[in-house]
């Protein structure tokens, strides 16, 4: 059975490590920060000038000054600091966060990502993906693993413009989960959503996998 978004969210809170500084893209990145393990300290960080994102707020709590960089508003943990968005994107272009979790279109068998946007359809931008990619140490991708239609979103190239190339250390999709082996560049399959098959994951995917016997079920 595929994992929820929900589920996919909280596979990915697991690769959290205490201390950690972290950026989460925009859309079902957001939900990570909802299952984060307890006795993790993270510090939630994002481009447009915010280190130290607390949970989403309720009603009440709602500030409209303060927001993420997909404009939700957001709540301030306690030690959090403000700055200017040249000041954070210097944090990530220097390599001072440990983990960004995007969101993508597409992901080649290389690692390659295009997460930013179609032709022909207005955007508004690319933000800071292509810096998260290049600047951040570790970087997950968490998507569903076909597209609406159907097609794959894993492919043997991206056919969508690049955000990055050769950046992605594991993918988590709603039917397993897959870790970069760095020296074959290809994609290693080490875990499957319960009740889904190898042979399932392999197709719905276009790119080549590395599969070393049978892949540990994801548990919740």
């Amino acid at each position: 059975m595929a994992l929820t978004r929900d589920q996919i969210a909280q596979r990915a809170a697991r690769e959290l490590r205490d201390g950690y500084i972290v950026n989460l893209g925009i859309g079902m990145p957001t939900l990570v920060a909802n299952f984060i393990p307890e006795g993790v300290d993270v510090w939630l960080q994002s481009e447009n000038g915010l280190l130290g994102i607390g949970p989403f707020p309720t009603e009440a709590e709602v500030d409209a000054d303060l927001i993420n960089a997909g404009k939700q508003t957001v709540t301030a943990r306690k030690g959090a600091s403000f700055f200017s968005s040249a000041d954070s994107f210097g944090m990530i272009r220097g390599g001072h966060i440990d983990m960004c979790i995007l969101g993508a279109m597409q992901v080649s068998e290389q690692g390659d990502i295009a997460n930013w946007m179609i032709p022909g359809k207005m955007v508004k931008g690319m933000g800071g993906a292509m810096d998260l990619v290049a600047g951040v140490r570790k970087v997950i991708v968490v998507m569903e693993h076909c597209s609406k239609r159907g097609d794959a979103k894993l492919v043997k190239e991206c056919s969508l413009p690049l955000t990055g190339k050769a950046c992605i250390d594991m993918v988590i999709s709603d039917l397993c989960v897959l870790e970069m082996d760095q020296e074959k560049r290809r994609f290693r399959l080490t875990e499957l959503a319960p009740g889904v098959t190898t042979d399932e994951v392999l197709e719905k995917t276009e790119a080549e996998l590395l599969v070393d016997g049978e892949p540990a079920e994801i548990a919740f």
